[in-house]
């Protein structure tokens, strides 16, 4: 994938209150340490998603706007305990807003830990997602904490809790899965068109 722009275009901090964009627009979820900013500023191969050693960091939805024809969408991490019942609450009616009325959203990356697995949280969103019709797909992160060997039980392992939900391996370090992940997220982007931005 050749990358010759990338442009933030606004954060939305209350439900319903979103930049003006016209890009069909794709959504990162994930836990607060997961590995979420790293996996999309791998995918960019710039620094545009803040990371921390603090997890919890992204309190919005930032909004990037990538060779002027597709977005990507930065949500809050979820998970993160050491903030008050009130902000949790927030931000998960901002992000459950987002997801149920975006008029461009086109599919949603589910980000798991390989070694973690999906949770209650994230079979939570799953059945979520499936309920308002959003396509998804998850992508297990920090593929390169294993071995070989490791990573492919592990592989298996996850496809066959995740029952059919489409699964990609990654690795923000080394850029494993790089290739099919944007692969797949074209396709989701732009289904009928085909893939409208330019492959490297």
């Amino acid at each position: 994938m050749k990358i010759t722009s990338v442009e933030f275009a606004g954060a939305a901090t209350q439900p319903g209150v979103y930049p003006h964009l016209r890009h069909p627009e794709i959504a990162f979820a994930g836990r607060s340490n997961v590995g979420k900013s790293s996996l999309i500023n791998r995918l960019l191969e710039r620094k545009v998603a803040r990371t921390s050693a603090t997890p919890g960091r992204t309190r919005q939805l930032h909004f990037f706007v990538i060779n002027h024809t597709l977005t990507f969408v930065d949500l809050p991490g979820y998970g993160y305990a050491q903030v008050s019942k009130e902000e949790r609450a927030h931000w998960q009616k901002l992000v459950e807003h987002y997801l149920i009325h975006s008029r461009h959203l086109r599919g949603v990356v589910v980000i798991i830990d390989i070694r973690r697995g999906p949770e209650a949280e994230e079979e939570t969103l799953f059945r979520f997602l499936t309920y308002h019709h959003r396509p998804f797909l998850v992508v297990a992160t920090k593929c390169d904490k294993l071995t070989r060997s490791q990573l492919e039980r592990r592989r298996q392992e996850l496809a066959t809790q995740l029952q059919g939900y489409p699964l990609f391996c990654f690795s923000a370090q080394a850029g494993t899965g790089k290739t099919e992940l944007w692969r797949a997220l074209l396709a989701l982007a732009f289904p009928t068109t085909g893939s409208q931005m330019r492959h490297a």
